[in-house]
């Protein structure tokens, strides 16, 4: 337990200093293409119908959380094996690449340069790399919104929740918790082709994801208070709309992060060629602008920094105990 915790906050800290470097080779890149591959296989091995695709992704499902998990932990045991402290290195490396924060950060602030230079088709493409949506059709204020809620909803699953599974579970359990993840991403669809191989993959990630999402809502409470934001607003707003999305998790940090900072996000968007009605969060206190990007970014990293001392004070008191 205690070298999980050194690998954990050395983890937290290389993702903060250096994230994850272009060319880099990076094990979710790999879960992907293990979740493409056995997609193809599956669907050739089970009847192309409702009820086989259905089987076919509870079968990907099984297949990808269990070897996603079972080879860290070999790598681990067998690191171990040779000295507690190259197991120490090599989970710290694990968890760096597991949190997502720099990354995120990196990726959002490219959509604010690309908005403060003027220039709206960088500004689309930027922002289409880290958002499902189409991007084509969005205006300045569209593109600002997008940027501000993908670093809403991802400061649950893309940097709490994962910090809350390795807290829990060391780099394995981390690393079962972004194949999850990974799955819902990229089958988790209400939309052919993914309508019911999809199912099992997205409704594993909404009860994996339940209370890491509203512990993250509470905890960006707590860091909006700290940074000076409308806290009773963000309160009011997350016990009012946080369950105005498809999913019961996704609405959870972007309602409360939309009372924090006084915008309306969400709202109707197209996906794939094809429209999406979705309720509005948050009320229009004042109109965004490009800089609620940045802070956003801040809101993100201050819950992040909470999460950590949380879960390495609850760690380091069972340790002592």
């Amino acid at each position: 337990m205690k070298w999980s915790l050194m690998a954990l906050v050395i983890g937290f800290i290389i993702d903060f200093f250096v994230g994850d470097p272009h060319g880099f080779p990076h094990p979710i890149v790999l879960i992907g293409k293990l979740i493409s591959a056995l997609e193809k296989g599956l669907r050739r091995l089970f009847p192309a119908t409702a009820g086989g695709e259905r089987a076919a992704g509870a079968v990907l499902w099984v297949l990808t959380v269990s070897l996603s998990a079972a080879v860290p932990a070999l790598i681990l045991y067998l690191c171990h094996l040779a000295s507690p402290w190259l197991r120490l290195a090599a989970e710290s490396v694990m968890c760096w690449q597991i949190l997502a924060a720099r990354c995120l950060e990196r990726e959002s602030m490219q959509v604010y340069k690309a908005l403060e230079s003027g220039d709206i088709a960088a500004s689309r493409r930027a922002v289409s790399m880290i958002v499902g949506r189409d991007t084509a059709a969005l205006d300045d204020a569209a593109v600002t919104r997008a940027a501000v809620e993908t670093v809403a909803e991802n400061t649950s699953d893309g940097v709490v929740a994962p910090l809350l599974f390795l807290a829990v579970g060391g780099a394995p359990l981390g690393f079962f918790y972004k194949a999850v993840n990974t799955m819902d991403s990229m089958l988790g669809y209400t939309d052919p082709p993914f309508t019911h191989i999809g199912l099992v993959p997205a409704k594993a990630d909404d009860v994996v994801n339940y209370l890491p999402a509203r512990l993250s809502a509470l905890l960006m409470l707590a860091a909006g208070f700290l940074m000076g934001l409308d806290a009773k607003n963000g309160w009011r707003i997350y016990r009012r709309d946080r369950h105005n999305h498809a999913s019961p998790n996704s609405a959870q940090t972007e309602a409360m992060c939309a009372g924090l900072l006084g915008l309306r996000l969400a709202g109707d968007a197209w996906y794939h060629g094809v429209l999406h009605r979705k309720p509005f969060i948050g009320d229009p206190v004042r109109e965004i602008r490009h800089d609620d990007i940045p802070r956003t970014c801040r809101l993100m990293y201050l819950t992040a920094l909470l999460a950590l001392l949380l879960c390495g004070g609850v760690k380091l008191a069972l340790i002592l105990l």
